[in-house]
């Protein structure tokens, strides 16, 4: 493992991670506080990190905002809370007046109290749907008719299309939208060039250029073995173990059969050329349809010798996409932990705070729209997390309201403590696990 990322310095690694987390903690914590005061509970403290306070000020409503010494997390203290996990200060509840114990998060109603401790978990769910419906919105999708839009910056013997060319057919074969062009040449043999037949300037005509499924690095995959070496968004493999390559499957076919020893890219880079050693590694990737195949990868995805065009996206479209994508993730998430106990993949797929703060570097390294992306998926993570019935996390607390809900009491201080002892121990032993992770898996 690169236990500090190679991309930059410590100090960038640790501040995207705080970034992230501080972000994905506010959102999460306001909707704790948001619903509560809603729903008539007073909240004395919201504190963004742990530890000495830095600044704050108090609104208002007489809540204190705060940011502490240690951000790396952040809670919302009611009235009646002994402590951030909303454990019950009984003497302070027991000096409180009627109208004042409503006000108290132990003395407002059942349903109050549950909308208050969902409502953290709810808000990070909305705030990535909403961030995934905003990439879509701001960049559009691409439209059915084949037209070039954007060209990918390429070699200069490679030769390209024109923006604007509408691709009537390709190797001979008719295209009638873009998804042809991608289906049509995965039946291809790999080559330098092709014969396009396109609509230029209102004239048709037959034009040479690149191979559409070229070897170009899209993006590069966090903690993988391209980001490693020190591969790069816009990079185009021209050769593996000096062997010309002119499709993006021929990387993908040598990766799989090099089963993880090195492999040597000959690589161009905005008009240089450069050589790089790398090690395929064995990845668990998760499935569209659920599950999860492993295969060997250096973790980079390819893209076209042209961009389509792109059309506009209503808001009402976008959303719903943004729905999808969080619900893949959570599918994916929870695929993935259940996979990992029963033994189908490995238990190094769990990331603990070194890892995530590795991806987290290694996302703002490579863009602010990637670092919000990784910001959007590990809001959703940090949301489901929260649910699971754990006593200690807002899961544990819904299964008490919900005890609650049934017998029409609570659970007695005493099993309250006991039950949040034991939530601790578990909730400290999976961290120390995952942290174990971090240091010692490859």
């Amino acid at each position: 493992m690169e236990f500090i990322p190679q991309f930059g310095n410590l100090a960038f690694t640790i501040a995207a991670f705080i970034a992230a987390l501080s972000i994905i903690v506010a959102i999460h914590e306001y909707g704790h506080y948001i619903v509560g005061r809603w729903s008539g509970i007073h909240a004395e403290v919201f504190s963004i990190g742990f530890g000495p306070i830095l600044l704050s000020r108090t609104d208002r409503h007489g809540t204190r905002w705060q940011i502490a010494a240690l951000p790396f997390g952040g809670y919302v203290k009611f009235l009646g809370d002994a402590d951030a996990a909303s454990g019950k200060d009984g003497a302070a509840i027991d000096a409180l007046d009627m109208a004042e114990r409503r006000r108290s998060m132990h003395g407002a109603p059942l349903w109050a109290r549950a909308a208050t401790v969902a409502a953290g978990p709810v808000f990070n769910f909305i705030f990535s749907i909403l961030i995934f419906a905003a990439v879509l919105f701001v960049s559009g999708r691409p439209a059915e008719a084949p037209r070039v839009g954007a060209l990918t910056p390429l070699p200069s013997e490679m030769a390209q299309l024109e923006q604007g060319d509408l691709i009537l057919a390709l190797d001979g074969q008719p295209v009638s939208e873009f998804g042809d062009v991608f289906t049509i040449a995965q039946d291809l043999a790999p080559q330098p060039s092709l014969i396009y037949t396109v609509a230029r300037n209102g004239r048709e005509m037959q034009v040479e250029a690149a191979f559409p499924l070229i070897p170009l690095v899209a993006s590069v995959a966090p903690q993988s073995a391209a980001f490693a070496a020190g591969l790069l968004q816009g990079d185009v493999i021209r050769a593996i173990d000096g062997a010309p390559i002119y499709a993006f499957r021929q990387l993908r076919d040598a990766v799989a059969q090099a089963e993880g020893t090195p492999l040597t890219l000959s690589i161009w880079r905005a008009g240089e050329e450069i050589a790089v050693t790398l090690v395929p590694r064995r990845t668990d990737l998760p499935l569209a349809e659920g599950g999860f195949e492993t295969r060997w990868l250096i973790g980079v995805t390819g893209g076209f010798s042209f961009e389509p065009e792109r059309e506009a996206v209503g808001p009402f479209a976008a959303i719903g996409y943004g729905a999808e994508q969080t619900l893949f993730v959570v599918r994916s998430s929870l695929s993935g932990l259940w996979h990992m106990i029963t033994g189908a993949i490995s238990s190094c797929n769990l990331q603990g705070p070194i890892g995530i703060a590795e991806t987290s570097g290694a996302a703002a390294s490579q863009g602010i729209d990637n670092f919000i992306w990784f910001i959007a998926v590990l809001s959703t993570a940090v949301g489901l997390l929260n649910l699971f019935p754990i006593p200690v996390l807002d899961g544990g607390h819904l299964v008490f309201h919900a005890y609650e809900g049934v017998t029409g009491k609570p659970p007695s201080d005493k099993a309250m403590r006991v039950f949040m002892t034991m939530g601790l121990t578990l909730l400290l032993s999976l961290m120390l696990f995952a942290l174990t992770n971090d240091i010692f898996c490859p």
